[in-house]
């Protein structure tokens, strides 16, 4: 039975949204963050990087710069430029990008969900990590990027969500990017009790993208219980942000591999080596990529290869071994390259499959990488045969779109 309950959200005033709705940090440059934030005083922005404001530099992550967010989050809400619904709602939202829609529900679910394995996950998560979020999340008080999930198919959910859409939205908006996003307030108590009870009819939902934010929700939720000893389980701090699409809504791209340098192979000797776990093919293209599962792609020295990996270099069974990453790192970036922790490892370099193989000649031809590696994305089928298995991806095994704005719809857990 999945947890997923309606909130009040805050959020942005209807003649603001378009300004206030920001990427992910992580997504600008340093030179486009600045101009954002010379250029537009309603961006969310101004949230997550409050020293803008003031030009007095506080070290991320440090006590000071927490408290500076949490004291521009209050100032946006005191002006109005983010309003408070008073009433529990579900959100509908849609994102069309490339002439792809995406329609999912932004809604709140409990971290008891995550705890008890109800919330599957397939990716490890770095306590470190875990630690600077719950930190963040315990002095800022809200989330304002919710995590991603997906559910298994339902139609009566889908007639929902469908229905909503067809009517005059709250939002709608297109971005700089060319994504449109628009969004539906459901507050018809009919409508909020059906969706209620559609998710509480699954055994289970998965996170898609989010595991980290996740796992620091939770471990806030362990230790105010921890502190309060005596707590009902409704308080707001029990609960964290998502958004919820099908699982045919989802997009899964692959995630690529550029190599730093040969570790002192030469090209022949790496072909050689290859042929003997691969069927190695010259590819007389401009861009490349491969066609199917077990199938990789090859960039060096200008020539695309076709990489398929033969009988016996993986075991179908095996839900992690049998991963196309799995089979990379297994049988070329260590034994060839040396290469053995991904995560650390500073000669491995990670290319979103949605930039495309573009981006990995790119890489090469500019000499920033040696050689590229591009993947069969992953499906949604073996993501969920990962995560109800209890196994774990290797890193960076997927890139899943849609992309949530920073800021577009925030739970707050600020109690009174």
């Amino acid at each position: 039975m999945a947890t997923v309950l309606p909130f009040k959200a805050i959020r942005p005033s209807y003649d603001k949204v378009h300004l206030v709705a920001s990427r992910s940090v992580e997504g600008y440059q340093p030179s486009e963050i600045k101009e954002k934030l010379s250029g537009n005083p309603f961006t969310f922005l101004h949230v997550i990087n409050p020293d803008f404001k003031d030009g007095i530099k506080t070290k991320a992550g440090s006590p000071e710069r927490l408290a500076k967010i949490k004291t521009r989050y209050k100032e946006f809400v005191k002006k109005e430029i983010l309003i408070h619904d008073q009433k529990d709602c579900y959100y509908v939202y849609r994102q069309i990008k490339d002439n792809h829609q995406y329609l999912g529900i932004i809604a709140c679910t409990s971290i008891d969900d995550y705890i008890n394995g109800v919330i599957k996950i397939h990716e490890q998560t770095i306590t470190q990590r875990e630690e600077k979020l719950k930190e963040y999340l315990e002095v800022c008080e809200f989330n304002a990027e919710p995590v991603l999930f997906c559910y298994p198919n339902d139609v009566e959910l889908d007639v929902v969500v469908e229905d909503v859409a067809k009517g005059h939205p709250d939002y709608d908006f297109t971005t700089t990017d060319y994504v449109r996003h628009t969004l539906w307030v459901v507050s018809n108590e009919f409508l909020v009790q059906k969706i209620s009870e559609r998710f509480a009819a699954m055994p289970a939902i998965y996170i898609a993208d989010g595991h980290h934010r996740s796992a620091s929700s939770a471990l806030l939720g362990k230790a105010k219980r921890i502190e309060r000893k005596h707590f009902s389980g409704k308080e707001p701090f029990n609960f964290y942000l998502g958004v919820f699409f099908a699982e045919t809504q989802l997009k899964i791209y692959e995630y690529n591999r550029v190599v730093k340098d040969m570790h002192g192979v030469t090209v022949e000797a790496l072909l050689q080596q290859l042929q003997l776990k691969f069927e190695v093919t010259a590819i007389q293209e401009a861009l490349y990529e491969p066609a199917k599962k077990h199938e990789m792609s090859m960039y060096m020295n200008n020539q695309w290869y076709s990489l398929i990996a033969k009988e016996g270099t993986y075991y179908s069974h095996d839900p992690v071994g049998s991963l196309d990453a799995s089979i990379l790192t297994e049988h070329v970036l260590s034994p060839i390259f040396d290469i053995h922790d991904l995560k650390t490892d500073a000669r491995i370099g990670f290319v979103p499959g949605v930039k495309g193989a573009e981006a990995l000649k790119q890489q090469v031809d500019e000499g920033k990488a040696i050689v590229a590696f591009g993947l069969y994305p992953v499906t949604m089928d073996h993501l969920k045969w990962i995560a109800d298995t209890n196994n774990i991806m290797p890193p960076k095994s997927t890139w899943v779109e849609p992309k949530m704005r920073s800021g577009l719809v925030i739970y707050s857990f600020e109690e009174d």
